[in-house]
C-alpha cells in the first residue's frame, strides 16, 4: 500500500489525503490553486494512509468533475485507480493565475492547512502576480536620502558588485541601474530601501524591539521600533539587540573575542531575512523581535513564498525564491547577503559553533517565526558536557564520553541515543570508531 501510494504522488509537491467527497475537498481545492497547486487524493484516510476507497456508483465521478468546474470554475485533471477493488480519485490541481474561490470565499495553503484568505492575504491573490516591491508610487526623487544611495555604492563597490563606473552616477542613475524607477517613477523598493521617511508611505514598515524579563511576556523591561530606510534599520536594530543582550570577554594570544549571548551571525541573517522577505502588502503588522532571558524570537509577517516548506528550509539544500525580487537584489549588491539560499546554514553553523541549539522555525499567525534558544532543553549535565566537548573538538565517541563523564558504557550509549533522537547529533565513522557530530 504504502509503495503504491509514494508512487502514486511521487511527482506531487503538495499533497493531501482525504477520506471522503465534502465541502474540505473543494475548499482545498480552491487552497491549491491559490498557492502552489498540489495532489489530493481522494479515498485515502489522512493519518493513517489507509486506502478506504470512494463509491463511484450512479455517475459519482462525473458528478464531482461537474461540481469542481461549476462552483470553482477550474478544471483539474482528474484520474482514476482501483487497488484492492477499491477505487481512489487523484486530483492534480495546478497554480492558477486569477484568484479562485468556493461559495464566495477564497482559500489559501499555509503548511499543510487550508485556511481561508483574510482581508489582507485576499488583497495579496488579487494582486499575486504583482510584486510589492515593484509596485510605482507617486514619491519624487526628493525623498531619497542621498547618503544612504551613496552608502549602497560604496558597499556594492568594494564587494566587486557594482563597477567602479557607479560612483560617479547621479542617485537618479543609480536607481535605474538598478530597476528602482520605471516609467519615471519611483518603485516601493526604492522608497522603502533609500527614502528619507519611508513609514509616510508604508505606515508598519518598521522593526518592533522588546526586551522582557524572565522568560514570558508578562514584564517589559525595554521597548524600541526602529523605522527609516532599511539600511537604517539594518543598522540600528542590530544596535539595539545588542544594547539589550550580553557579552563576555575571552583573551586568547593576546585577541580579544567578544562573545555575545547569541552569535552576531545569526542575528544578523535573521534580521536581514525578516527585512528581505517580510510580506509588505500587510500593513498591520511589522517585524517583532522579543527578547527573553533564555531564547531571542523573530517574527516578520508573511508565510513562506514560492512553495517552500519548512522542511525544505531546514534543509542543506534548498531553493532561494524571493518575495521582494528588487529588495533582495539590492542588499545582496551590498554585501549583507553573501549567496542566495545558505543564509540559514549559516545562521545554524554559528549557533553550533558557539555551543547554542539550531534556530527553530515555524510558521504561525500568518508569519514566519524563528527563534535561537540559550541552551539545549531536556537534556542532563553530562549530554550539555559532551555538546561543549562537541563544540570544541567537532566530533565525540563513546569511549570519550565515558571518561569526561565518568559513567558507564551503557549510561554513554543510552545518551548518546537520546542526543540522537532530538536530531542535535548525527553519526560518522572514519573506519574504526562511531562517532558522533553536530546535525545542521
Amino acid at each position: 500500500m504504502e509503495d503504491f501510494l509514494s508512487e502514486l504522488t511521487s511527482e506531487c509537491h503538495n499533497i493531501e489525503y482525504k477520506e471522503v467527497e465534502n465541502e474540505g475537498l473543494y475548499k482545498t481545492i480552491s487552497g491549491f490553486s491559490n498557492t502552489d497547486g498540489g495532489c489530493i487524493i481522494l479515498g485515502v484516510e489522512d493519518t493513517t494512509k489507509n486506502i478506504v476507497g470512494i463509491q463511484l456508483e450512479n455517475g459519482q465521478q462525473e458528478r464531482i468533475i461537474n461540481k469542481i468546474a461549476d462552483s470553482l470554475g477550474i478544471q483539474p485533471n482528474i484520474q482514476l485507480y482501483t487497488i484492492d477493488k477499491k477505487n481512489i480519485l487523484k486530483i492534480i490541481v495546478e497554480k492558477s493565475f486569477n484568484p479562485i474561490q468556493y461559495k464566495g470565499k477564497y482559500y489559501k495553503r499555509i503548511g499543510c492547512e487550508t485556511r481561508e484568505a483574510t482581508g489582507s492575504e485576499l488583497k495579496k491573490l488579487l494582486l499575486k502576480d504583482l510584486n510589492w516591491d515593484s509596485i510605482q508610487n507617486n514619491y519624487s526623487i526628493d525623498d531619497i536620502d542621498k547618503e544612504s544611495v551613496q552608502l549602497f555604492v560604496k558597499l556594492a563597490t568594494n564587494r566587486g558588485r557594482l563597477t567602479e563606473e557607479a560612483t560617479s552616477y547621479s542617485v537618479e542613475e543609480i536607481l535605474k541601474h538598478l530597476d528602482l524607477i520605471n516609467n519615471n517613477k519611483l518603485t516601493n523598493a526604492a522608497v522603502l530601501l533609500f527614502g528619507k521617511n519611508p513609514q509616510k508611505l508604508f505606515k508598519k514598515s518598521t522593526v518592533r524591539i522588546g526586551l522582557f524579563k524572565g522568560c514570558t511576556e508578562e514584564l517589559i523591561i525595554g521597548d524600541k521600533t526602529i523605522s527609516g530606510n532599511l539600511f537604517k534599520q539594518f543598522q540600528e536594530a542590530e544596535t539595539a539587540i545588542k544594547s539589550f543582550i550580553n557579552v563576555r570577554y575571552e583573551i586568547k594570544d593576546f585577541i580579544r573575542d567578544d562573545i555575545w549571548d547569541y552569535p552576531l551571525v545569526a542575528i544578523r541573517e535573521a534580521l536581514l531575512n525578516a527585512l528581505i522577505h517580510r510580506d509588505y502588502f500587510d500593513n498591520n503588522s511589522d517585524i517583532q523581535i522579543k527578547i527573553f532571558d533564555d531564547h531571542i524570537w523573530f517574527y516578520n509577517p508573511g508565510d513562506l513564498y514560492g512553495g517552500l516548506t519548512i522542511e525544505q528550509l531546514k534543509s542543506n539544500h534548498h531553493p532561494s525564491k524571493a518575495r521582494n525580487s528588487l529588495i533582495m537584489d539590492v542588499i545582496y549588491r551590498a554585501g549583507y547577503v553573501e549567496q542566495f539560499g545558505t543564509g540559514i546554514k549559516r545562521m545554524a553553523q554559528a549557533c553550533i559553533n558557539q555551543g547554542l541549539p539550531v534556530p527553530n522555525f515555524e510558521l504561525s499567525n500568518s508569519g514566519f517565526v524563528l527563534q535561537i534558544d540559550k541552551e539545549y532543553n531536556n537534556i542532563n549535565e553530562r549530554q550539555k558536557k559532551a555538546i561543549r566537548y562537541i563544540t570544541s573538538n567537532k566530533y565525540i565517541t563513546n569511549s570519550i564520553y565515558q571518561e569526561i563523564n565518568n559513567t558507564t558504557r551503557e549510561t554513554s550509549k543510552r545518551d548518546l541515543a537520546k542526543l540522537l533522537n532530538l536530531n542535535i547529533v548525527e553519526t560518522f565513522s572514519d573506519g574504526r570508531y562511531l562517532k558522533y557530530k553536530f546535525k545542521i
